[in-house]
């Protein structure tokens, strides 16, 4: 049994608003286990709805638990749930599906629409020193994998899903557009492949950041076309910025696959229709990602990926604040991590 009397939770009250609360220790259900949350990584839109309160349809309008790259240790399992899972330190898959609707039967559970997803309204997410999910979507993580890393293992998890979309072969040119953790881990899991990657980014920093990995060569946009030569086999398209869209399908050569990875703030996009008729370009989307955990974990885990270099600082849950605001202005900013243990709450002697 849990000996904390509470569990320490940043609480998201409306943009730009987040305190602490001392919540009441979660018990698991049947299916479910018990996680003590050792690392959560910030992301993107974990910063828009802190900025905006809203991504979409989707609106914080009561206290909501931001965090959902998340990893910890399991301390406590429901009726139902393994017991060999106790005492495991895992990496915590987000979403959890229906298993019912035809998505699901289907074997795309990641576009479940039924499905809870940590820190998306209404459900919280991990920024807390206890959480209760399904057992079926913690992954045990080895001693070789470090905390950070396993929390990690979600945007990895898009990166691969990305290039498992793309069907990235080995002798592919891949042109991945951004260079933000999203896009970082797609070039990186098209390397992997033994693709030839370039990675395209505005940002000088950023494109640097790309450039010391040695996953490939970093370019400015406007050097795209230049280096496209007959065209790329794949695009990667990681930044969602609109203008970014077009140029970089007009850089795919024929019989080429561009899936479209990153999100936008406009529901549409105009895209060079011809372009794609004429060089017979596939192209497609991706939303989240379905059972590449055990792939990204392997990954980590023998040294092929690391992880633990895209981290840029540490934040208790007393600054989660900080920690959102990392990326504001400062394009070095790649990854903060949030330790929900510097900041725990045990229970009285």
């Amino acid at each position: 049994m849990v000996s904390a009397a509470h569990n320490l939770s940043s609480v998201l009250y409306g943009p730009g608003e987040v305190g602490l609360e001392e919540r009441p220790v979660p018990h698991p259900g049947p299916g479910q286990v018990l996680v003590e949350v050792a690392a959560v990584g910030v992301c993107g839109s974990d910063v828009h709805y802190y900025r905006h309160g809203r991504i979409g349809s989707f609106v914080v309008d009561s206290p909501l638990v931001l965090g959902h790259e998340a990893s910890g240790r399991v301390l406590e399992v429901g009726p139902g749930a393994d017991n060999a899972l106790i005492g495991c330190r895992v990496a915590i898959e987000p979403g959890v599906p229906c298993r019912r609707c035809r998505a699901c039967r289907t074997g795309h559970y990641n576009l479940c629409p039924h499905v809870r997803f940590l820190a998306t309204p209404p459900v919280d997410g991990a920024f807390c020193n206890y959480l209760v999910h399904d057992a079926d979507f913690v992954h045990p993580i080895p001693d070789s994998v470090s905390d950070d890393a396993g929390a990690l293992m979600e945007p990895l998890s898009v990166g691969v899903w990305a290039c498992w979309k793309a069907a990235v072969r080995s002798g592919d040119r891949v042109l991945v557009t951004g260079a933000g953790p999203i896009g970082l881990l797609a070039a990186v899991s098209a390397w992997v492949s033994g693709a030839e990657v370039s990675v395209s980014d505005p940002d000088a920093t950023r494109r640097e950041v790309a450039v010391e990995w040695g996953i490939g060569t970093a370019i400015d946009p406007s050097e795209v076309a230049d280096a496209a030569g007959e065209g790329f086999d794949v695009l990667l398209e990681c930044s969602g910025a609109p203008e970014a869209v077009s140029g970089a399908v007009e850089a795919v050569g024929p019989a080429g696959r561009a899936v479209l990875v990153g999100m936008g703030p406009s529901a549409t996009t105009e895209l060079p229709t011809q372009v794609l008729q004429n060089r017979e370009i596939s192209l497609t989307g991706t939303f989240r990602y379905a059972g590449t955990y055990p792939t990204a974990i392997s990954l980590v885990a023998s040294g092929r990926v690391d992880l633990d270099r895209l981290v840029t600082g540490h934040f208790g849950l007393a600054d989660v604040k900080i920690a959102l605001e990392a990326g504001r202005g400062d394009p070095g900013s790649i990854k903060p991590i949030v330790t929900p243990a510097h900041d725990s709450v045990s229970a009285p002697s």
